[in-house]
């Protein structure tokens, strides 16, 4: 894979249309319900932790996220201000996905900087065993929505998006 290309930053600095954070929201909060039903682990091995709200700051995008896994709910919000929660972790998007996607060590990315946590450490530690253990496919989870005529188109936009740009938009199979 190559280096990912930095998001343009541009795209920080436009003014976000007053809507966008509660769309962003309702759409964010579906996928996750969706996620949860299809992967209940992953809540399940939260354990104490899934009452946590994580701070999710993507710092090259426009919005902060609050993931709060209990209540299967993630909200966005504009960065003026930082809204409540236990934990957070921030870095740029290309890293987050190269965790999510297990092709990059969450504890690598940590320990080099590109991913910095604060907070409750010992959520930060579940939520991450808790999504390498459920080896999510974002591209696939999209893909795999009931009524999604495009899935086929989707997989291959997907593909040549992550060639083009660099990102990890879906889980690679390792060679041994």
């Amino acid at each position: 894979m190559t280096e990912p290309h930095p998001l343009p930053p541009l795209l920080r600095r436009l003014p976000i249309p007053p809507l966008a954070p509660q769309a962003a929201s309702l759409a964010l909060t579906a996928f996750l319900r969706r996620i949860a039903r299809r992967n209940p682990a992953i809540l399940a091995r939260l354990g104490p932790h899934e009452r946590a709200r994580f701070l999710i700051d993507v710092t090259d995008g426009p919005l902060l996220l609050v993931m709060e896994p209990g209540r299967r709910r993630i909200t966005a919000h504009p960065r003026a201000a930082t809204p409540a929660h236990d934990a957070a972790i921030r870095g740029r998007l290309a890293p987050f996905l190269s965790m999510l996607h297990g092709i990059e060590d969450g504890d690598a990315l940590f320990f080099q900087g590109d991913l910095q946590i604060s907070g409750d450490t010992a959520a930060v530690l579940a939520l991450r065993n808790a999504l390498d253990c459920a080896e999510l496919d974002l591209t696939e989870e999209l893909a795999a929505i009931p009524g999604q005529p495009l899935s086929r188109w989707l997989r291959r936009a997907s593909g040549l998006a992550e060639r083009r740009s660099g990102y990890a938009l879906s889980r690679q199979e390792m060679l041994p």
